[in-house]
């Protein structure tokens, strides 16, 4: 049997578990019962590795209780489905916004079909069996309670997850100052984006577990460096149509009443 490492009381990281990086952060959540969920899953083709490790940690596998997806980014759920067939027992959960797209195996938005760079992997389809929002609560048994977080921005289906000192702040915010890449394409909305990391900044948990790299401490001056650089994008030819205006154009339209002299051009 595998020791269980876990991060905290109740909670295990695979890729902290396995001592090397398998891919997105996967959070392994469990009761006293032995009653378990997942949080992300990953790639389809770690996922058997993955699987195999939870039975060697001594979790049986017709107890898990839920596959939980942060958004529905290929990344974080192209293994949903491989999942779902090793663990039929578990109801595969997500934002309705991701389970449209889970439901259909979309590539193009989850980002398993970018042609230009040459990107196409499969994302197979998987029906999700709960859907969640905004204000509910996932119920392991016991005292583990998931807190359902919408925090969109990222795409609109991002989801973090409370749970006492902790929160799974998905692709929020990392521990660089980074955040989940932002694209039109994507769905991604800028303003969006920084109420949620508002509302991480202002509340009370202590770590935040996020989708990729380490765990970390909350700290407000890091969320506010990364909502002040996320305000100056909003302004920012670079972002597209994601962004709200362009201050340059408005300065072309002054300038093109006074006509150009290059004696005082900048």
């Amino acid at each position: 049997m595998l020791p269980r490492r876990e991060v905290f009381p109740h909670v295990i990281e695979i890729n902290y578990q396995a001592r090397q990086r398998l891919g997105c952060c996967v959070y392994l959540v469990f009761n006293d019962q032995n009653e378990w969920l997942l949080i992300d899953i990953g790639y389809e083709d770690t996922v058997s590795e993955i699987i195999e490790m939870i039975r060697q940690m001594d979790f049986p596998l017709a107890n898990c209780k839920y596959l939980i997806a942060t958004h529905a980014d290929v990344d974080h759920i192209q293994g949903l489905s491989r999942a779902k067939e090793l663990l039929p027992a578990a109801q595969v959960v997500a934002h309705p916004s991701a389970a449209r797209l889970l439901e259909v195996g979309d590539r193009i938005s989850t980002y398993a079909e970018i042609s230009a760079q040459g990107i196409s992997i499969d994302m197979p389809a998987c029906q999700v069996d709960l859907e969640v929002n905004e204000g509910d609560v996932i119920d392991l048994g016991g005292d583990i309670k998931l807190e359902v977080w919408h925090t969109p921005g990222h795409t609109d289906g991002q989801l973090a997850f409370r749970f006492g000192d902790l929160l799974f702040s998905g692709d929020n915010i990392y521990r660089d100052g980074c955040v989940g890449h932002i694209d039109a394409h994507h769905g991604s909305d800028i303003p969006d984006f920084i109420k949620s990391l508002e509302r991480i900044r202002d509340c009370d948990a202590k770590w935040l577990l996020p989708s990729h790299g380490p765990i970390f401490r909350n700290k407000k001056e890091l969320l506010q460096a990364t909502i002040d650089r996320l305000d100056t994008y909003l302004h920012m030819a670079d972002f597209g149509t994601c962004a709200i205006d362009w201050p340059l154009q408005d300065q072309w339209d002054e300038e093109l009443l006074k006509g150009f002299d290059p004696k005082t051009a900048e």
